[in-house]
């Protein structure tokens, strides 16, 4: 599955929340989601409309990093 295009930050924050992140802080236009399972991790979401492809990749590689699965499932997982 391809990463979406024209995601917005309020859209993808909402897709986070489905696993587990939590808007733990706000700065700006830097949104800060935390999520403690399987272990404290935080991502920094731009608050923008829409999210450049590459900042989403990157954000996204973070997080399956964190979760121990590819980029792919957790796409699937999110945006399916």
């Amino acid at each position: 599955m391809k990463i979406p295009r024209n995601v917005s930050a309020r859209e993808f924050i909402k897709s986070l929340s489905k696993i587990g992140y939590e808007v733990s802080r706000q700065k700006g236009r830097h949104i800060r989601l935390t999520c403690s399972f399987p272990q404290t991790h935080h991502v920094t979401i731009p608050n923008h409309d829409p999210i450049k492809v590459g900042t989403l990749s990157a954000i996204l590689a973070d997080i399956s990093v964190n979760r121990n699965q590819t980029k792919e499932d957790l796409i699937k997982e999110i945006f399916g």
